[in-house]
Formats: C-alpha cells, structure tokens, sequence
C-alpha cells in the first residue's frame, strides 16, 4: 500500500519542465522570473524565510533576504530533509531529488492577467515526515482561475523538535513546521497580489499531515486575518494532549539514544549533520501540538472550545485510510481483544478479524473526527463533510475502498507525466471534474457549488448528511452513524475536553 500511495503522489509529480515565454514579477524581496504556459504563469522555488540553518535551525522562521537583479523562478527548489530512496523513487511523501535545510520557499500557479483572484495554498502530506510543495501541480486550478500556492515545510526532527538545550531560547518553541506554514501565508498575505490573487480569499487546505497541519492552523490564534476558508483531506481531528516539557523530555531520551551526552548544549545539536537527525533522531511522533504559546490547545480542544477560527470548512476522509496500516496486520485477534466489546459491537458485519480492525482503524482515526468536527464548526460558518469512496477504474477489482491519499488526483484534476492516460477511464475523469469543481467553487465563493450532481448540504448535526463522492454520488444521511457513535464514545474521553 505504501508503494501504491507513492504511485499516487509520484503521478501528481512535476519536475519543472522547459516552458516557453518568461514573464516576470516583483515580490517584496526582489524580481522573479518565471514562465508561461498557455494562460498560467508558473513561479517557483521562491523564498518565503531565510534558510533556517545555523542559529537558525529550531527557530522561529526569519525573514527571506532580497536579492538583486532577477531570480531564476523556472525550477524546483530541494525538497526539505528527510529520508529518501537509495535508487532515487520517490519517497511516501512523492519526494525525491535534491535536499536542503535551505528549503523554506513556495511555488505559484497564477492564471496570466489575473487579478483580485482567489487563492488555495496547499499543504502537502507525508506524515510531517517527508514530501515537498513541488510534488504538486496547480495548474489546473489556475485554469480555472485560481491562483495555487504550495509549500515547503520544515520536517520530522527538524520540524516538529524540543529539547532542555533549546527551553532558554527566545520565542515559541517545537513546532518550526506549523510556524513555517504559517509564515508562507503571511507571506501569501504580503505578496500574492502581486501575482493576481486576492489577498482577503485565502483557502488553506492541506491532506493527511497537510490536513493535520490545517486544522492547527486553526487553532492558533496568531493566524487570524490570514485565511478565509479551510479544507481538511483525511487529517483526523483528535488530538491527545501533551506538553512542551513532554516533547523536550522526548527529545533528551532521542539525542541521548542517538549517542549525545545528557548535557549536550544548543551549539553541538544545531552542528550534527540534518542527515544524521533525519536518519538517526529516534522517535516519530512528529506534527503540532500545544506548545503553550504558538498552539495554547490542541485542534480538538479548540474546536470543543470555540476558539478555532470560524470560517467555512471543508473536512472528510476516504473508505480506505486503513491503507495506513499497511498490507497486513500481524495478529489482528490479538489488537480486537484490546478493544472493548461494544466498541466492536456495530462491526459485527465484517467479515474477519482483520477487515473489522481495518473499518475500525478508519472510522476512529478519519471518519468519526471528521464528522466531529464538521458538528463542532457547524454552530458557527458552514462546514461540510465529504466521504471519498471513488476507486480508479485502474485499481479495480484488486482494491474496494479508496486508500489514504487516493482523492488528492480528483482534487486537482491532475494525473501527472507518470500516469499514461491510456489507463484514466471517462469515469475517472468526470470524477476529477466533479471534485475538483466543488474544491474551485469553495475557493471562489465559500460554498461548494459542484458542476454537477445533488446538491451539497451544509452539515448540520441534528441532520448528519454528508456528500459522498464515489462509485454512485449523493448525499448520504446518517452515514456509518452507529461505528462513528461508537468510535466518539471510545475516543472523546482522551482528548482532554472542556467539560460541558
């Protein structure tokens, strides 16, 4: 499953190809140039921060320096450190190629002559792990007259990291790869005009750790001001308290089982290779999370709270997230019998042990929160949840649900240089048009007006309708009502609510 979700990711790859007729624009550090294809301008491997090495590694994102004369803006920039192939395939996160801690910059995909046009900035995924903004190609979306922005992100032990050596330091701490993406919309706030965006009609929308990534966003109340509206693509939305003095706890038992000494100080952390922390920091448990300052609660504490930006929400997730878990499950009788009867109770249609950890795995993780949270931000701007079950005609009949990630080609009604078209069906591709539609139409005006098919109900909890995009579209209403019911009475109680 692994190598098809980077089959996925590798189809939406682009590797910056020769394009004709530069064009130009200046932004506030300097002139870029870029290039024209057909109606869309294209910029790319623009700095949105200095590069966060040196003192700068495990920092607050600064400032990107100008430059002088014009800016070479035709090619990829490096993707940020992580673990990649050895024969160089892409990776889970569809990354390969060029590394660098210089990584901190932004590709644009701008409709030529736009101007005062909306704006999406994508937040890719990859378990805050791996990936890269150039993965993705916006150039449908500009098309459609849309002006696309995707982003680099600080990552893994270099993203999401605390540690006693750095507890003295000035300014907010452990969460570099949500303060990253928060600075790239700031910078999106500064310059996107200048490319023909609108400034006040920001989406920010982002899948799995992109989608995580969002609804943190969210809840941290410096972003006020710098977006308009919000997608969320199979990011969950529990998520279990912890601690800046947890994290650096954590930290000191990885750097020490890394062979650092107890004492080790900020200068000899910040000067070990980003290869030696990517390869071998121990510990996964990389993304947001409530620092006390950036982030005072976590995503689900805010959206409990109300204190979660209210803006209208896009929030769903796929049939098949159990493709997290990989191929198999080693002993799935042994990981039901952790499992209270009741909670399997509403699963006892499954026809095995492994198939009912399977459903379970995606209604706790994906299904269940998403419909949570879509509850908790309808009592204020619309929200509306989505379930992705379309299986690719070239994935049928091995698969039957839609693995993690799956929906992202729909999303952006691109099928990448990798992907022959001679294996898209006319069935794929009206799906693609079909989605990618209610995603452009969400952009343009905060209500996801697909271009064709039922329309799209606002959630609303009394209710409980969904829109269901797959194999037969339309509004499902009290979708899986029974498993998620379940699945809020097991998970609720560890988030660490506010009592009611």
């Amino acid at each position: 499953m692994i190598r098809r979700l980077a089959a996925v990711v590798l189809a939406l790859a682009v590797s910056g190809p020769a394009l004709a007729d530069p064009v130009q624009v200046k932004v506030e550090t300097g002139l870029l140039a870029g290039a024209r294809t057909g109606a869309v301008d294209v910029y790319r491997n623009i700095p949105f921060a200095a590069p966060p090495v040196g003192p700068l590694r495990w920092a607050p994102p600064a400032p990107a320096p100008a430059w002088s004369g014009v800016r070479d803006a035709s090619q990829n920039g490096p993707s940020c450190p992580q673990i990649m192939h050895a024969d160089g395939s892409p990776n889970g996160g569809g990354a390969n190629g060029p590394m660098s801690e210089d990584c901190l910059q932004l590709n644009v995909f701008a409709p030529a002559g736009a101007k005062k046009a909306p704006v999406m900035v994508w937040i890719h995924g990859g378990s805050h792990r791996t990936g890269a903004g150039w993965v993705y190609d916006g150039t449908n979306f500009a098309r459609d007259g849309v002006v696309l922005v995707s982003i680099n992100y600080r990552l893994g032990p270099l993203g999401y990291f605390a540690h006693p050596a750095l507890a003295g330091e000035a300014g907010p701490k452990g969460n570099y790869g949500l303060m990253d993406q928060i600075a790239a919309l700031q910078w999106v706030k500064r310059n996107i005009a200048a490319f023909g965006g609108d400034p006040a009609k920001v989406t920010v929308f982002g899948e799995s750790a992109g989608g995580m990534s969002t609804l943190a966003i969210l809840a941290a109340p410096s972003t006020k001001g710098l977006y308009a509206r919000a997608i969320v693509q199979s990011g969950g939305g529990w998520f279990p308290p912890t601690s800046l003095a947890a994290k650096a706890q954590a930290g000191a038992a990885a750097t020490k089982a890394m062979g650092l000494p107890d004492d080790v100080t900020a200068a000899a952390l910040r000067a070990v290779p980003a290869d030696d922390l990517v390869n071998k920091l121990p510990g996964s448990d990389y993304g947001p999370f409530p620092d006390g300052t950036l982030l005072p609660l976590t995503a689900s504490q805010a959206f409990a709270s109300g204190a979660a930006a209210d803006v209208p929400l896009i929030i769903g997730s796929n049939s098949g997230e159990d493709s997290l878990m990989g191929p198999k499950v080693a002993d799935p009788a042994a990981a039901l019998a952790r499992i209270p009867a009741f909670a399997q109770a509403p699963y006892a249609d499954q026809p095995d042990d492994e198939t009912r950890l399977r459903a379970m795995f995606t209604d706790r993780y994906m299904g269940a929160p998403a419909r949570w949270t879509a509850a908790q931000a309808a009592s204020g701007q619309p929200a509306w949840l989505y379930h992705f079950s379309y299986v690719g005609s070239r994935f049928r009949p091995a698969l039957t649900r839609a693995f993690h990630a799956a929906e992202i080609q729909y999303v952006f009604e691109y099928w990448g240089r990798r992907t022959p078209m001679s294996v898209v069906s006319d069935e794929d591709r009206a799906m693609a048009t079909l989605m990618h539609s209610c995603w452009v139409a969400f952009a343009k005006t905060g209500v996801p007006a697909c271009a064709s098919g039922p329309a799209w109900p606002a959630y609303d909890p009394k209710v409980d309708q969904l829109m269901e995009f797959g194999n037969g579209n339309g509004v499902r209403t009290h979708f899986q009502k029974p498993r998620l019911d379940v699945q809020e009475k097991v998970g609720l109680p560890t988030l660490g609510l506010p009592a009611r």
